[in-house]
């Protein structure tokens, strides 16, 4: 009676978080496709393994940690980059190149050290809180607190520099 009372809970959780959920995949494989195959695999993952969920309280950062390490885990296994010459890449470029105005903050983001830009992607981009996200990532509050200081420092210190050699 509690795994069925427990699924229904982490359906529940994707059904309500499912935006949060794409977001957060999409944001370290920033790729449609790649990020959906994520959310499918870890929604697999969270169902087959919801019998060692102990804290029914605590559904959605256990999900969401399932995302950040099925993120992690597709990043480590598609690491290998195959540079292609430019004759072979204008042969696939289709039309003009994209130009964005401001993309400094998502580069600088890219830049960061997972364990900064985990911080700021969860308690920003996810809105968590930062209880939230210390559970998420399985550190106490105070090293989720020093950190989100340091990544906002290091942010800043790098948008500087970005926007300071762009003049």
């Amino acid at each position: 009676m509690l795994n069925r009372k427990t699924e229904q809970l982490l359906t529940n959780c994707i059904t309500e978080n499912k935006q949060n959920i794409y977001r957060l995949a999409y944001s370290y494989v920033k790729n449609k496709e790649d990020a959906l195959d994520i959310v499918q695999d870890s929604i697999y993952k969270a169902m087959t393994s919801i019998e060692h969920l102990k804290d029914e309280s605590v559904v959605r950062s256990w999900f969401f940690r399932i995302v950040v390490n099925t993120s992690l885990d597709f990043l480590r296994k598609h690491k290998k980059i195959y540079p292609m010459d430019q004759e072979r890449l204008e042969l696939y470029a289709h039309g003009a190149v994209d130009e964005y105005m401001d993309i400094d903050l998502v580069r600088t983001l890219d830049d960061l050290p997972p364990k900064y830009r985990d911080v700021i992607i969860l308690r920003y981009f996810e809105d968590m809180k930062i209880e939230e996200v210390a559970e998420v990532l399985h550190d106490n509050v105070n090293t989720v607190k020093t950190r989100l200081y340091q990544a906002l420092k290091l942010l800043r210190v790098k948008l500087k520099d970005r926007r300071s050699s762009n003049d």
